[in-house]
Formats: structure tokens, sequence, C-alpha cells
């Protein structure tokens, strides 16, 4: 730091606010001091500085698997947005739940060990939260749950995406909307469920009984039979949507032709599927950089400048969704 400072001209307390972002440094010297330390091949010492600052400058990520599209893509825009803002970011898997054990307990003891300075529980994980022996003072901020107590929650309008399928397909004139949901236990699938449901009951539609799946396009695949007289389906997700399709095909049933089908997510793939996937997008970057920033506010002690609060619940961000039509869901 000495020798930047002395190539800059400048004291060794300017670089060290040049190091720290702080506002209290012109363009032209902040440009002089990040020109010295490019040319020095400086770079900041985490561990002299988490001495210094009482922060790691990292942060947690729980998740119960990474084997689901949801969970592999918010890992990677939650390392981005983590890295956008100067923190590393460290990964833990809640192991499976046992008697007086969440699952997330050891998960959180291992957080703590590592002294990340707060985290982020995603999805699956995020329902155990509650129940959870949390290590005193670490920050969380919960994706797919509602908030509790002290917890922030950050999650998309599933919904208010869900709602936004089903009055896709009852304005293309099918008399009712059949629900290929996913697993009871997951809030994201509840609220893309209750979506649904609302919508019938809105237009005066009895809701059909939900078929169920796990999310994987095999479960998709098997739920076909049990879907063989609708002509209108809404899929939670992409990757049920895909075995469905399938199964469809298979049994003489044609997409969009007999029926029409929506899924939710917008994975990447979607576009590619035969024929192209109507779905729900979600902006998994959105998602992950509301939760980051809602994380990093508590840690700094500053105010979270960019939340979008709910006001029925002050304490959640809700990220909006976005209808895409593509083949699957011709007009008839």
């Amino acid at each position: 730091m000495a020798m930047v400072a002395a190539r800059a001209g400048v004291s060794g307390q300017t670089v060290s606010r040049v190091v720290n972002d702080s506002p209290r440094v012109d363009p032209a010297t902040r440009a002089r001091v990040e020109q010295a330390m490019a040319d020095l091949g400086y770079r900041p010492h985490r561990a002299a500085r988490a001495l210094r600052t009482g922060r790691s400058q990292t942060v947690g990520l729980v998740v119960t698997t990474l084997a689901t599209v949801g969970n592999s893509r918010m890992l990677q825009a939650t390392a981005e947005a983590a890295a956008d803002r100067g923190y590393a970011l460290t990964v833990v898997t809640a192991a499976a739940a046992s008697d007086g054990d969440t699952g997330l307990d050891a998960a959180f003891d291992r957080l703590a060990e590592q002294e990340v300075d707060g985290a982020i529980v995603l999805n699956e994980a995020s329902a155990l939260v509650p129940a959870a022996a949390r290590p005193a003072g670490l920050r969380l901020v919960v994706v797919d749950a509602v908030a509790d107590g002290d917890l922030r929650a950050v999650h998309s309008d599933h919904a208010g995406g869900a709602a936004a399928a089903t009055r896709h397909l009852l304005d293309l004139g099918h008399e009712t909307v059949h629900h290929l949901a996913g697993p009871a236990d997951s809030f994201a699938a509840a609220e893309r469920e209750r979506g649904w449901r609302e919508t019938l009951v809105a237009h005066g539609i009895r809701p059909p009984a939900v078929v169920r799946g796990d999310w994987s396009s095999d479960s998709g695949h098997a739920a076909a039979g049990a879907l063989a007289a609708a002509s209108a389906i809404f899929c939670a997700n992409d990757q049920m949507a895909l075995g469905l399709v399938r199964a469809l095909e298979d049994a003489g049933r044609h997409v969009p032709a007999d029926v029409a089908v929506v899924g939710f997510d917008d994975v990447p793939d979607a576009a590619n599927y035969r024929p192209p996937l109507t779905t729900i997008r979600q902006d998994f970057t959105a998602l992950a950089d509301r939760a980051v920033a809602a994380l990093v506010a508590e840690i700094e002690g500053m105010p979270d400048a960019d939340a979008d609060l709910d006001a029925s619940t002050p304490s959640t961000s809700v990220i909006p969704t976005s209808l895409v039509i593509r083949a699957s869901t011709e007009a008839r």
C-alpha cells in the first residue's frame, strides 16, 4: 500500500479510501491510485481486511440440492451478484433431516466456523429455517419462503405468473385448465397452485383435481395418464412439461393441436422443445441480485435502498414474472 501511495503521489490513507470505495476521493485521484494499483499488481489482502473490519467479505449459500434447474441457476446468479459487491461465496448443502435436527443445523454450524458475514438460503431449504438452530448473529435472507421474525424473504411472483398462464389458456377458448403441480411441501409449488386455482375461481370455473409431480421430467411423463382428457395444462415447471409433452405425443395427443401446454421457469432449452414451450419466465438474475442486496445491506448496516417490498409483508421482496408465448399454445 505504501508503494502504491508513493507511485500515485498520495497518502496511505487515500489509498485505503480507494480500496474501501470511500466517496471521499475525487475522481482524478481515484483514477491515479487505481492505475498505480494496476501497475504494481496490488490486491487487497482479504484476511487482513477481515481483521480490521470484523467482516470476512464472504457470504454463504445454503441448498438442499443443486440438481434442480432453479437451484443451479440461482447458484450462478448469486455468485455473480456477490462478486459484483466484493463478496466471495461459499456453498453448503443441508443434510437430510433427522430426530432433533432440521437438516440445517450442521450447515449453519459450518458457515459459522467459516466466519461468513451472512447467508442466503434457497428454496426447499428455506422452509426449514424457522425450526433450525441459528448461530447468534448469523444474518439470513431466505429465497422462496415467507418472512418470519427478523428474516428477510425474496421470491418470484409465482402466483402472478401462474395466474397469467391460466388466463392465457382460458383466453384461447379452453373451458378449464388442468394443473400438473410441484411437490406439496414446496413454497413455489404452493404459490403457483394458488395462482392457478384463484384464477379459475375468479372465472366461475371449479378447479379440476391437481396432479402432482416432483419437478422432474420423469414425473411429468408419468402424469400424462391422469391428464389424458385435458385440453389445456399448466405445468409448475418446464422440466415436468417436457416429460408430459413427450408422453402425450407418444399417446397420439399432439401439442398444441389436441392439448395446449404451459410451463414455468423459461429454462434455456424451453425455446427448443418440440414444440417450443410457452412458459412463465423467472428472472433468476434479478432474484439473486435482490437477495444479495438485502443481505449486504444487513451486513453493512446500511439502508436497503433498492428494496421493493410487498406492502402486505414488509420484510418480503417480490420479483415480477412474465408470460412468454410460444408454439405449445397456438390459438385453436
